[in-house]
């Protein structure tokens, strides 16, 4: 696919983070972007920063998300691009014991069922939407591709740590549907990706003691930092770009394999 004006695009989670960067990165080619988040205020100034639109959107509501395409597509037309970027993380044991009584808890079921709705099945929710409207474009390439869809998995996919059930459960869901949706998707010409991210600098590193990102940044083999959000749309942009690169699970971790913690 050739970025360019005449396409527009959904990010949701698109107020921070990999979101922001990966929108900020298409807009730059003049692709007209909508993004989908829950803080209303940041996202809709970084939308006015980018000549796009806004709406608030939980991603694991599916009226919610209904909506979020209906202001998408009254201002841009039916979306070419997805990226799935809205997501949590948690981090809790399966059980685990108080050490001050010894007592055993289990992990709260609630928040693992939160961490899959929003992750897993809020990502299939803005699939599902999207392909429907997608698949019923016109081609736009000699291949017959009509779009891209693409989603944010973890290396916690493939690594989870001690404490990552919730999470890992998530994000290995989101990698393992990447294949069937693509095969669904195929006949269509409607193309689906999964990116793996390994350690990013995003909000969720922002509250650390500098120390503490020093030593995660040296447990990266090469090269031994944070991730850049940059780099991350830099693989959205590829992957866009690339008319072959379908079905697959890309990591894009500077070689790391999590320990266990």
């Amino acid at each position: 696919m050739q970025l360019g004006k005449e396409i527009s695009a959904v990010v949701t989670g698109g107020a921070s983070g990999l979101g922001e960067a990966t929108a900020r990165r298409l807009a730059g080619f003049g692709i007209k972007v909508t993004l989908f988040d829950l803080n209303e205020e940041r996202g809709m100034a970084v939308a006015s920063q980018l000549g796009g639109a806004f709406a608030r959107v939980d991603v694991s509501d599916v009226e919610s998300v209904a909506a979020g395409f209906e202001v998408a597509r009254a201002a841009h037309g039916v979306e070419r691009i997805l990226i799935n970027c809205a997501g949590i993380g948690v981090a809790m044991k399966t059980v685990s014991r108080d050490r001050e009584t010894s007592a055993v808890r289990m992990h709260d079921l609630g928040l693992f069922a939160k961490t899959i709705a929003i992750n897993l099945v809020g990502s299939f929710n803005c699939i599902a939407h999207s392909a429907q409207a997608m698949v019923d474009l016109d081609p736009i390439t000699d291949d017959g591709e009509r779009g891209v869809i693409i989603n944010t998995a973890s290396v916690a996919a493939e690594d989870g740590q001690i404490g990552q059930a919730a999470y890992s459960a998530s994000k290995g869901g989101v990698k393992g549907m990447t294949l069937p949706i693509a095969r669904d998707l195929a006949r269509d010409g409607v193309r689906v990706c999964a990116i793996l991210p390994g350690l990013f600098k995003t909000p969720l590193f922002e509250g650390l003691p500098e120390e503490a990102v020093k030593a995660l940044s040296a447990s990266v083999p090469f090269p031994s930092r944070l991730g850049r959000p940059d780099e991350y749309a830099a693989m959205v942009q590829h992957i866009c770009e690339n008319e072959m690169l379908n079905a697959a699970s890309i990591r894009l971790d500077g070689a790391i394999r999590m320990a266990p913690k």
